[in-house]
């Protein structure tokens, strides 16, 4: 048995060594093919054959309004791209020059960040500063003048051209791509947002363009404009700072957002780039290219606010400001600027938030400047603070009412002059001659009568007013998902000891019709406004409604506000409801109804065509500047069952009653009134406040 085993051991290991030196012979046989017999043809193939990695750039994620609706998105753009090839400088300008030529003939346009200027020769550098650094940066002496530096490139480019207008765009294109850092394996764009016929006949042309590929890039639109553009923001080139910080990540050439929601859910927003295999000749040739990973786009974010709203919104508050200015509700009035606040009063969900002036965001690069003076790349409405005049009535009539101070019923004599501190007079005084009389704190909010206001403030006394101010959240940022957001700040005693201030009577005097330090931002009014509408509850200010991944997988609630807390240094806040009793709260809410809606109303001429009872508030507040007033609206409506409130600031407005031009057009917006034409009561009585 043992020799059978044996023999049979024996013949399998030698047919398996017959095997492997069949294989073997295959191989060698096969290599002397591939290295004698055809070394020479793969060999020059090989040289005469690149294969290079380029970026297939991912489209970034779409911003929409609460419907769906499209406020940014992504098109399509074609650019040009350029790697080092084995073309020598003669090759290389010769390709530039008839890149150039072909889009100028279309109107397009290149890359030129060249710092030199020819007929005549000059530097585009505004100091001998920046002169210099650029000179040391590119070895030149730093006494050279523009012509002596261009020459030296001249010369160091191989640039043969000798027309100094032709020369120098060659020489633009080789600054570029030598400043980038281009090599075999690493692109530079030379040319963006080129035509499609630019597009074609540099493909057609290829064979003479060294390197050069059309690559089509994705853009940013903004679809609408301005609309919403200081809830939006833009998008620019990532700096050398912000490179630094994300290089695993970007690119030198990347976009970014700046600004706005863009900056703020960048990270959401950027989509993760693809590659793409493109095979070159040694020459610069293109001769094939392919997906090797596909780009995933980034993801879209919906937000709360509504786009028909928000148009009107701005469109209103812009040309309110112009009719104030030119005195189409009286005497004219310095209005520049303001701000629009629409929230949904139980969710707190922003639904438009404007700000005038504003810009186009699609074409911020080019339009910027540093030493612009309109401010309209100021988002008003959550980074401006201002004094809230009598709109902070309800928080004093609050305090008063909840501290047993007053009740519902409580009358107060106002006889026109304020016996105390400096004798300060109610506005009415001053129009008429006397007082209100015995006024109840509805009927103080109605007419805005200041003596009631200056008697609960000596009542309360600073602080406590300033207590139930911080109740609403007055003075507090309410944590929007917006950059830029200001605290305020609510007149107290912390505060006047902060800035060593010695208070007296006549501070918590001005402080009770929303003067003296007073000062908040028109999103922390809204707030403030929806919880007198809702009864006391406090709500989360949202303007992100949800983000959808490119797969359709929607990231949680909790994500997001980790994620906007973290970006945006902001801790979540203990909110608390008001808790005052519905019986307060309704003698509040019904002073407000009747502001709108009632005979003697500070604001009634301006509603009183409208098919639905609200609740208002106007506000003039004075700012310290002999004449300049700034005025405010801010209500809810319905009244019954309310569902928005609507704030409105306007800077140098004058009278709080003539924003209610605004106001009314936004509540007829959203209710479906959409009324053609606003009647505006030039007629109706000035609210402003009487401080010295």
């Amino acid at each position: 048995m043992g020799k059978s085993g044996d023999g049979s051991s024996r013949f399998r290991f030698n047919v398996l060594t017959t095997i492997v030196y069949i294989v073997g012979i295959i191989l060698l046989i096969q290599l002397f093919n591939l290295q004698i017999i055809h070394g020479a043809e793969y060999r020059a193939e090989s040289n005469s054959r690149l294969t290079r990695e380029t970026v297939v750039r991912a489209a970034r994620g779409s911003i929409k309004d609460r419907t769906g609706i499209d406020l940014v998105n992504t098109g399509t753009r074609y650019s040009v791209e350029i790697y080092n090839t084995k073309v020598d400088d003669e090759g290389l300008n010769a390709s530039i020059q008839k890149l150039i030529e072909i889009l100028e003939s279309n109107e397009d346009q290149f890359v030129d960040n060249f710092p030199i200027t020819v007929n005549p020769y000059a530097f585009t550098m505004e100091s001998e500063e920046e002169q210099k650094d650029w000179k040391t940066s590119n070895k030149f002496d730093e006494n050279w003048s523009a012509e002596q530096c261009f020459n030296a490139l001249k010369e160091e480019y191989h640039i043969a051209e000798t027309d100094v207008e032709k020369a120098r765009k060659i020489m633009a294109v080789r600054y570029e791509i030598n400043r980038n850092g281009y090599s075999n394996t690493r692109s530079v764009v030379i040319a963006r947002d080129i035509s499609d016929t630019s597009a074609v006949q540099l493909r057609e042309q290829n064979a003479k363009l060294a390197g050069m590929n059309v690559i089509t890039e994705p853009t940013v639109n903004y679809t609408s404009g301005n609309l919403a553009s200081h809830v939006l923001g833009y998008v620019a080139q990532i700096d050398a700072d912000e490179y630094e910080e994300r290089k695993d990540t970007y690119r030198q050439d990347d976009i970014i957002g700046k600004d706005g929601i863009q900056y703020v859910l960048e990270e959401y927003l950027k989509g993760t780039d693809g590659v793409k295999q493109v095979d070159m000749t040694v020459d610069g040739a293109i001769t094939s290219e392919y997906i090797s990973e596909e780009a995933v786009a980034g993801s879209d974010v919906i937000l709360t606010i509504d786009a028909n709203l928000q148009q009107v919104a701005e469109d209103a508050l812009e040309q309110n400001i112009k009719d104030i200015a030119a005195g189409k509700f009286g005497e004219k009035q310095d209005a520049t600027a303001g701000a629009v606040v629409v929230m949904n009063v139980n969710t707190g969900e922003v639904l438009a938030l404007a700000s005038y002036p504003d810009y186009n965001p699609g074409n911020y690069s080019e339009e910027y400047t540093a030493d612009d003076t309109t401010g309209k790349y100021v988002n008003r409405a959550i980074s401006a603070a201002y004094p809230p005049g009598s709109t902070f009535k309800m928080a004093v009539a609050t305090a008063a009412l909840d501290t047993g101070t007053i009740t519902p019923t409580t009358r107060i004599n106002d006889t026109g002059v304020y016996p105390y501190s400096y004798h300060p007079v109610c506005w009415y005084y001053s129009n008429y001659g006397r007082g209100h009389g015995y006024l109840n704190v509805t009927q103080a909010l109605k007419y805005s009568c200041n003596y009631f206001f200056y008697e609960m403030g000596y009542r309360l006394g600073l602080d406590k007013i300033a207590e139930y101010a911080g109740k609403y959240g007055l003075g507090k940022r309410t944590g929007i998902e917006l950059t830029g957001e200001e605290n305020g700040i609510v007149a107290s005693s912390q505060y006047a000891e902060s800035i060593n201030y010695t208070l007296y009577l006549a501070d918590t005097l001005s402080a009770a019709i929303g003067q003296s330090f007073n000062e908040f931002t028109p999103i922390q009014m809204a707030r403030y406004i929806s919880m007198i509408a809702n009864g006391g509850k406090n709500v989360d200010v949202s303007i992100i409604n949800s983000i959808v991944r490119a797969d359709g997988s929607e990231v949680s609630k909790e994500e997001i506000e980790n994620f906007v807390n973290q970006k945006l240094n902001t801790e979540n806040e203990n909110k608390e409801d008001l808790n005052i009793s519905e019986e307060n709260l309704d003698a509040i809410r019904r002073g407000m109804r009747g502001v709108t809606s009632e005979s003697g109303g500070t604001a009634a001429g301006y509603f009183s065509d409208l098919d639905m009872v609200i609740a208002g508030k106007t506000g003039s507040a004075q700012t310290g500047t002999e004449g300049l007033v700034h005025a405010w609206f801010a209500g809810f409506a319905p009244y019954e069952n309310p569902e928005i409130a609507v704030v409105v600031a306007i800077e140098g407005g004058g009278s709080g009653g003539y924003t209610s031009q605004t106001a009314k057009a936004i509540i007829e917006e959203y209710f479906g009134m959409n009324a053609e034409t606003i009647t505006e009561d030039k007629n109706a009585e000035s609210s402003v406040e009487s401080v010295r």
